[in-house]
């Protein structure tokens, strides 16, 4: 009888640094006992610790580590796989082929992302459910036990929501989700079916709630800026809504994140957004000296001045959305403005940054030391989900006042800007249309304002909304042009790794696989 593939089991939380396929296969009870684990409501911060350190730990498959990195590198995949984010050339091929939508044969084997994320989250989700499985039996100081099974709650319900976007045709709620687990699991458990999308989101929605629950009643603060409090699973909860179109829930909560003791920034705080101590950063991961990641940091890829042989491919913005951006607004300099076409180059010639439309926002801190920090969620995400979900509610002076927080604090003319869009829900289907309503200036603020750190593909699936890439001016080096980049088209999804068909006989490679790419 065929089992679960993975070992869902707590040897996560210790041995996450890893690269080697025995993490999947490695019995737990040679390793750290659990039970000393939960048995002080202090030592359980050891177990959660532990699955922020994963969260930026890379070694997820059989190979390939360098473009599997954890959640920055997933982020960066589905940034890649959309319209605002550009790769010049190949350079050392990482990433290179997501962003020209040729990884689809890659659920075969375990070094693709396919495998890489799969195993990723739900490695989170297990290590989740061992800490859930302690509720009200951790002795010690109680608040602590609630901050601590709280943010288990809370990581549990982002993973289940990062599944059902990667893996599931997430727009449709009768279509199929991904297995659930909510109970701990060994070597050997057998492996649960896929579901519907509803059943993922139902199952995320309702640990949402309960991380609430704990974190609201816990007088612990926020430990460390990698930490969950409630303030970040509100953002959360706002982020989860938007994705299932549930715009009072998205507005309440992002209202709810952003009464922190966190604010909008001046821009000179965000020049470069890599330092989670600024006043505006709600969430975040913090990289020590002794913790350089190497190869497999998204920044030893897209820092352009950094002396890493992965930066030669560089990373660019979409030529028709740094054109839009007015000149007074400080958020250009993010970009190298385009040089005179006779001084372009071949991709790699011009020295670092100065590449034309090259980024220089999500950049080390200190390059000799390889080191910067991993930004997850900030106010002006939350702003921007309020104005959002107002304008879709057609409580537009609430959406003009929301995106005003970010556009005022980026462009000293922003409200003569703002006065030009009509008052309006309805948005372009057209990416590349001109900006009409107060919604085509809100989602645009979006795709400024949150360029990569946010993945814009996940954004184009909640809209409804596909791409083209081939336009008058383009400056994209892979067009696309033969495959379907059109709304809810199966290419936005990746294929479930062939390991979980092989591991888990509730699925069937010829019934449950996604449907083809093409």
């Amino acid at each position: 009888m065929k089992k679960i593939f993975l070992l869902l089991s707590l040897v996560g939380l210790f041995f996450v640094s890893s690269c080697s396929e025995d993490k999947l296969n490695t019995d737990p009870t040679n390793r750290v006992s659990g039970t000393a684990i939960f048995s002080d409501a202090q030592n359980s911060l050891t177990a959660i610790n532990g699955m922020y350190r994963m969260l930026y730990t890379g070694g997820w498959g059989g190979g390939w580590n360098d473009e599997n990195g954890g959640l920055p590198a997933f982020i960066l995949v589905f940034d890649l796989m959309a319209d605002d984010h550009i790769m010049d050339a190949s350079g050392s091929g990482w990433f290179w082929y997501d962003y020209g939508f040729d990884t689809w044969g890659d659920w075969t084997h375990t070094s693709g992302h396919q495998y890489h994320m799969w195993n990723f989250f739900y490695k989170l989700i297990a290590n989740a459910n061992y800490v859930i499985a302690q509720e009200g039996n951790i002795p010690g100081d109680e608040n602590v036990a609630k901050y601590s099974v709280g943010q288990a709650y809370a990581i549990r319900s982002f993973a289940y929501m990062w599944l059902v976007q990667v893996y599931a045709q997430s727009w449709d709620v009768s279509k199929p989700g991904v297995p659930i687990y909510n109970e701990p699991t060994i070597a050997g458990s057998v492996g649960n079916p896929r579901g519907t999308v509803q059943d993922v989101f139902t199952q995320a929605n309702s640990d949402m709630d309960k991380a609430i629950e704990l974190l609201e009643g816990s007088t612990v603060a926020q430990m460390h800026r990698s930490h969950i409090d409630k303030y970040v699973a509100y953002g959360l909860k706002a982020r989860h809504a938007m994705v299932q179109k549930n715009y009072p829930v998205a507005l309440e909560f992002a209202v709810k994140a952003m009464g922190s003791s966190k604010s909008v920034a001046p821009f000179s705080d965000i020049r470069n957004v890599n330092d989670i101590s600024k006043r505006n950063v709600l969430w975040g991961l913090g990289i020590q000296t002794d913790q350089a990641m190497g190869g497999w940091d998204i920044f030893s890829h897209m820092d352009a001045d950094s002396k890493h042989t992965y930066s030669k491919g560089r990373h660019l913005v979409d030529a028709w959305l740094y054109d839009r951006i007015p000149a007074t607004d400080s958020r250009k300099v993010w970009w190298t403005a385009p040089l005179p076409s006779a001084e372009w180059g071949e991709a790699g010639t011009v020295n670092g940054s100065k590449r034309s439309w090259c980024q220089s926002k999500l950049v080390y801190i200190d390059v000799a030391s390889q080191t910067g920090d991993h930004v997850l969620m900030r106010v002006e995400e939350m702003a921007l989900i309020a104005a959002e979900a107002a304008c879709h509610m057609e409580r537009f002076a609430d959406a003009r006042q929301y995106v005003s927080m970010v556009g005022s604090a980026r462009m000293p003319d922003y409200a003569t800007r703002l006065e030009n869009f009509t008052d309006s829900k309805v948005y372009n289907t057209n990416t590349k249309a001109n900006l009409v309503t107060l919604m085509d200036e809100i989602l645009f603020q979006r795709r400024v304002e949150l360029w990569s750190e946010v993945p814009r593909l996940h954004d184009l699936l909640r809209l409804g909304l596909g791409f083209s890439r081939n336009y008058d001016g383009s400056n994209h080096t892979i067009r696309l042009n033969s495959i379907n980049t059109n709304p809810n088209s199966p290419a936005f999804i990746l294929w479930i790794p062939r390991a979980e068909f092989d591991g888990n006989e509730n699925m069937d490679a010829n019934t449950d696989q996604n449907p083809r790419q093409y």
